[in-house]
């Protein structure tokens, strides 16, 4: 597995929410060819190029993670086995690399639609790297370079990018809480 796998992933989990939502005809109305789940439409929504983008659906699939829907011949994550990987090894195999301060776009606790779940202690902030950032704050890696571009233009992929950093940045008590957010979003669909 690669990192930019998971973010690939997360995003065909919020693709899916977003189907739920709009309609499918909607969906596809605003995607590239009438396809949201074709990697050309994915290149466009994560800086991912297409190449990367199928073999990270292959290693997926033969890892377990996603399935291929034969009916749309689509790709669907494994909700399970992606919470799963996410929760107990993500942190090992990914481990966030932090850098001094940054100017960004803030993630983990720090990203606006999680301030409320935890109050910090004082520490700073952390931010992917982004010359647009407004934010100052520690540097993390994202799992993907074009991670801060593919989260603004996608509210619910940056909720759960976030969620996976506070994963893998937080202590024990953080990261249990990230844990159970994360579950209550992908799974319960």
């Amino acid at each position: 597995m690669k990192s930019q796998d998971i973010v690939v992933l997360l995003k065909l989990i919020s693709l899916q929410d977003q189907e739920l939502v709009k309609g499918t005809d909607q969906l596809r109305s605003e995607s590239i060819g009438g396809d949201p789940y074709s990697v050309r439409n994915l290149e466009d929504l994560l800086g991912i190029s297409k190449t990367e983008i199928a073999q990270s659906i292959k290693r997926s699939v033969t890892s377990g993670i996603a399935r291929k829907d034969n009916s749309k011949n689509e790709p669907r994550p494994n909700r399970k086995n992606l919470f799963g990987f996410i929760t107990n090894g993500l942190r090992f195999v990914f481990p966030a690399k932090i850098g001094p301060m940054q100017r960004g776009i803030p993630t983990a606790f720090a990203a606006p639609m999680l301030t409320p779940l935890l109050i910090s202690g004082g520490t700073y902030n952390y931010v992917w790297p982004f010359a647009k950032g407004r934010e100052m704050g520690q540097e993390v890696e994202p799992l993907f370079k074009s991670v801060p571009d593919a989260a603004l233009k996608d509210e619910r992929l940056y909720e759960y990018l976030a969620l996976v950093d506070a994963i893998r940045l937080g202590n024990q008590r953080e990261a249990g809480l990230a844990s159970d957010h994360l579950k209550a979003r992908i799974m319960s669909k």
